[in-house]
């Protein structure tokens, strides 16, 4: 029997011829997904791992370091369940590579382990899948090693009978064979062992790939019938010495459909959960957390099958508003970044204010907040106007952050619906009440012109009140000069922070102490109250709830009736506010 010379080249064109034959069948893949739900997303999730592999890796000095860089964009390019079980498996046979020249019984070996890899990587591993095809590889060969074939006809007649087994599936779950279809995980790995052979065969990698269809993100549509949990989360983690087997362990404690690829180095997550901040939390504490993602299983589940409106609202998370608001009206609240110790974190889903409080004043290097990022928005509206016609869009002030030119930037792509992007001119609770006046407007079934037309009236009826009881974390963050900061904490400064007409943060009034600052809001919106009704108004605060509790207390004697909500600001919004803060944001009604 031949032996197999895997040197650099040739296992780095076997990869991508490998890689390049799955990306083109792409479509026809997601077309068969039905198993185990029908979201049409296999094939995506196998094409951005392998067009991750066609861009990132490269051809060095030996085998070993080539499929290093192979095997690195393997778990850097893998998405969803597949994906990571494919990544594994790539992963495997990294880890069984030692020369260059070995023979057919040690390729056999190397993707046996690969395959033992991707078994293990799964938390239930389910036959008539990706994992029963890959075992089937390493059978077919080790079947026919002794017949007397050339290296060529064993793996094209292995290749033969691998096909034969996958047209099994079929027959193997009820859902495959209910629908006349094999596992599209199945016939991924399938497509990718032919590009393999043709390597094998000669085959040379060209320099560009026109053919080559965009990658671009799936819906989890019909996730929740397979998943007790709320959020497809899914992570990137680098380190020098990362324990996959106890990672894992853990992981497994907050979630299910539970896939974990990689090694010592890299490693992919992908887990559902209720929990997401705590799963960022512990991967962050073994570890450089490179990419995140959190998709909200309910809310595309309910864009697809149980959509309430014909108006989409979406707005960003410097919003405050209750998440039982956010579910009630079917709102998209699209997460902004925060920055900490280089890792960028999503607001109110990767992380939460009330973690974010207890390391503020810890931290050597301050946060920063982050725009969205250009390709994810143009994204989520593309998921979005495939199920919406028509879309309203609430930003927090333009002159606070460039999320509103983002969001204008990412709409314009989509010129065939009708969106438009609202500059609130306001953030925090300001901003959330005016959210829930167009969710409550597009419940009523009022017209899209008129909600719009009512927020841009109502965003200069708008303000925030904030009692700042600090300034440090104000100075911290930019928002005043340190000299100020300095000067206020001598003078025991406690300003009340509000929003101008322009939408800019302003020191809308100064006291002495909190008593006093206390009064100032009061006078004012007591001022506000004597001549118009007050149609709306909120509580929020940053780790204060006694304060929160003092102002419900005041305000509902004031106005007569209870605050819309209570709730801990965005931790964006609590960046610059800092911890003690609590504010009153309302809507001025009609005069009296």
């Amino acid at each position: 029997m031949d032996t197999i010379a895997l040197n650099n080249k040739l296992i780095y064109n076997a990869f991508v011829i490998g890689a390049r034959n799955v990306i083109s069948e792409k479509n026809s893949l997601n077309k068969i997904n039905v198993f185990p739900v029908p979201d049409g997303d296999t094939g995506t999730n196998l094409a951005s791992l392998m067009q991750t592999i066609i861009d990132k890796a490269s051809i060095k000095d030996t085998t070993a370091e080539t499929m290093q860089t192979i095997v690195d964009a393997a778990i850097e390019g893998a998405r969803g369940n597949s994906g990571i079980i494919f990544a594994s498996y790539i992963n495997g046979f990294y880890e069984s590579i030692e020369k260059d020249e070995i023979t057919i019984d040690e390729f056999i070996a190397i993707i046996n382990h690969a395959y033992d890899e991707a078994y293990q990587s799964i938390n239930t591993p389910v036959e008539g899948t990706m994992i029963t095809l890959m075992r089937a590889w390493g059978n077919a060969l080790n079947s026919l090693k002794d017949a007397g074939h050339t290296v060529i006809d064993l793996f094209t007649k292995a290749y033969e009978m691998l096909q034969l087994e996958l047209k099994k599936t079929t027959e193997m779950l009820a859902v495959l064979k209910e629908n006349k279809v094999v596992d599209a995980g199945a016939k991924g790995f399938v497509h990718f062992v032919e590009g393999f052979i043709k390597s094998l065969k000669g085959e040379e990698v060209s320099v560009e790939f026109h053919d080559i269809p965009e990658v671009t993100e799936a819906l989890h549509i019909d996730h929740l019938d397979e998943s007790q949990f709320r959020y497809c989360t899914e992570a990137l983690l680098a380190a020098n010495d990362l324990n996959v087997g106890e990672i894992k362990s853990f992981l497994n404690t907050l979630g299910d459909s539970l896939v974990v690829a990689g090694n010592a180095r890299r490693l992919r997550v992908h887990i559902h959960t209720d929990v997401p901040d705590q799963v960022f939390q512990y991967l962050a504490s073994h570890g450089k957390i490179l990419e995140q993602k959190v998709d909200d299983m309910v809310r595309q589940f309910e864009m697809v099958n149980h959509k309430k409106y014909s108006i989409a609202l979406v707005t960003d998370s410097i919003a405050d508003l209750p998440q039982t608001l956010v579910d009630k009206y079917q709102i998209h609240q699209y997460p902004l970044g925060l920055m900490i110790n280089d890792t960028t974190y999503y607001d109110k889903l990767t992380i939460y204010s009330k973690d974010f409080y207890k390391m503020m004043d810890s931290l050597e290097v301050y946060p920063t907040s982050s725009q969205p990022n250009p390709k994810s928005l143009e994204n989520f509206f593309s998921q979005l106007t495939t199920y919406c016609d028509q879309i309203i869009v609430l930003t927090v002030s333009s002159k606070m952050s460039g999320t509103y030119q983002t969001f204008l930037d990412a709409t314009s792509k989509f010129s065939d619906k009708k969106i438009t992007v609202i500059d609130t001119m306001q953030n925090s609770g300001a901003q959330g009440l005016l959210v829930l006046k167009a969710a409550e407007a597009i419940d009523q079934n009022k017209s899209y012109d008129d909600i719009v037309s009512m927020i841009e009236r109502l965003k200069h009826e708008s303000r925030i009140l904030v009692s700042v009881k600090t300034l440090k974390y104000m100075v911290k963050g930019g928002r005043v000069k340190k000299v100020t900061g300095l000067v206020g904490k001598i003078l025991n400064l406690k300003p009340v922070i509000s929003i101008d007409d322009k939408g800019e943060g302003i020191i809308f009034d100064k006291g002495f102490s909190i008593k006093t600052s206390n009064k100032k809001i009061f006078n004012h919106v007591e001022s506000i109250s004597k001549t118009h009704h007050i149609d709306k108004y909120a509580i929020v605060h940053a780790n204060a709830p006694e304060r929160a509790e003092e102002y419900e207390k005041i305000y509902t004697e004031l106005l007569g009736k209870k605050p819309e909500y209570i709730m801990d600001i965005s931790s964006i919004v609590a960046l610059s506010a800092g911890i003690g803060t609590v504010a009153i944001a309302y809507i001025k009604g009609e005069e009296k």
